[in-house]
């Protein structure tokens, strides 16, 4: 969803918060707008390959001559502008193409938008020899940066202090997103922000696709959940508490954070400060305070499953391809939007909300969240029809619960098995 969405009460950006209580005010007036809910925004990270499959490259785009470099994606990229569907096209730091949809009145109209820009891209693409590859994980190729911004210079630098998993993350990660609205008023978003907490683990395991990384099998269903689980805790794991307002969640969750970077508008930014949000805030630091601005590029720094926008970004989904990524925006969907399926989903997944490590490692192996999958299911297909799904769609979120969720499979499963039968004929 385009961030015009949030409205025009918030404070003069270049203002000084001076107390914790502005950061809550901010985050109040920004994060959580209510508002009848049903539209939804959808963001798709993709990920760039040749066309020719059987040629395995171990370099990112261009892994050899006469494939193009980031610069020509753009180039692309800018044939493309504007997309029919008004979706913003950007690239991530290793060259993965995302396409963040304009807000869908409603689910069909979110899914068309997407589909429609989808279709501009792909000619472009395949007339330079090139595909998206929808996966959680490129699992071919070792991360390295393409993409160079301060934004990513300093993130970088921050999580190279922690460990391997941020450049990881950075370059060779993907998800598909669901942006849904954070609710009809308070008691709405209460409720809405728990809801979509507690479901992350099932979502996560659900659609698992990226069981692979560096050329093996990793031994997580989703690699991508777990190296995102490795970076700085204080700014990926949920935000979700159990007291307050979600606004006071996410505004305490950004206080106890550590600041990413210094911004600066005429030098190189400050990389990994020292210091917390609160820190910086209460004036403990020495340096002047931050401004409004400050504030919302240090949301910006953080990536919990949930996080709120003025409505609510699901980042718990593997990038999925082409004939799946539907159903996970269908199925996430319904289970929020529908209230009886929300009701349902509910009770499918009481003693489940605290599995997100399990549900990266096993998926539906776990019989736990299997069972709780494919309850999940059941109520989202339910309530497909009333969201006025077509019925073509509905019958592919139909055969993904039949092939994968009461089977026990993910599509990472599938990926496995092409990548065990392709060892055993190189053998």
């Amino acid at each position: 969803m385009d961030t015009h969405d949030i409205g025009d009460r918030e404070p003069d950006r270049r203002a000084t918060v001076r107390t914790e209580r502005d950061v809550i005010g901010f985050v109040t007036r920004t994060c959580f707008k209510t508002g009848p809910p049903g539209r939804v925004g959808i963001e798709s990270e993709w990920f760039i390959h040749p066309v020719r499959p059987h040629q395995r490259s171990t370099r990112p785009v261009p892994p050899e001559p006469g494939l193009p470099d980031l610069h020509h994606l753009q180039r692309l990229a800018d044939q493309a502008d504007p997309l029919p569907g008004g979706s913003r096209l950007t690239f991530e730091p290793g060259g993965q193409l995302e396409l963040s949809t304009a807000c869908g009145d409603h689910l069909p109209h979110a899914l068309s938008l997407l589909h429609s820009d989808l279709a501009q891209i792909d000619k472009l693409l395949s007339d330079d020899g090139l595909r998206r590859v929808g996966v959680g994980v490129d699992h071919e190729r070792p991360p390295q940066r393409q993409l160079r911004t301060p934004r990513y210079d300093a993130m970088e630098q921050f999580f190279d202090t922690r460990g391997p998993e941020g450049r990881l993350m950075m370059t060779s990660t993907a998800a598909v997103q669901v942006c849904l609205d954070a609710g009809a008023d308070d008691e709405d978003v209460r409720r809405r922000w728990s809801l979509t907490h507690a479901l992350a683990p099932v979502l996560v395991a659900a659609f698992a696709n990226s069981p692979l990384c560096g050329g093996r099998v990793t031994g997580w269903a989703s690699t991508r959940q777990h190296i995102w689980s490795q970076l700085d805790l204080g700014r990926v794991r949920p935000a979700l508490t159990e007291q307050g307002h979600p606004a006071e969640h996410w505004a305490r969750y950004a206080l106890d954070a550590r600041v990413m970077a210094v911004r600066s508008a005429d030098g190189p930014w400050e990389a990994d400060p020292g210091m917390t949000l609160r820190e910086w805030v209460s004036g403990v630091t020495g340096r002047p305070g931050p401004t409004y601005d400050d504030v919302a590029y240090h949301l910006s720094t953080l990536f919990p499953p949930v996080r709120p926008h003025g409505w609510l970004e699901l980042r718990m989904i593997d990038a999925l391809p082409d004939h799946l990524w539907p159903v996970a925006v269908a199925v996430t969907t319904a289970l929020v939007d529908d209230d009886a399926a929300a009701d349902r989903a509910r009770d499918a997944i009481e003693g489940t909300e605290h599995l997100l490590e399990a549900a990266a490692r096993d998926a539906l192996h776990d019989v736990v969240l299997r069972r709780a999958a494919t309850r999940a299911f059941e109520a989202a297909l339910d309530a497909l029809p009333r969201l006025q799904l077509h019925e073509a769609l509905i019958r592919q979120v139909d055969d993904y619960a039949d092939r994968y969720v009461a089977a026990g499979r993910t599509p990472g499963d599938d990926l496995c098995d092409d990548w065990r039968s392709g060892q055993e004929r190189s053998a």
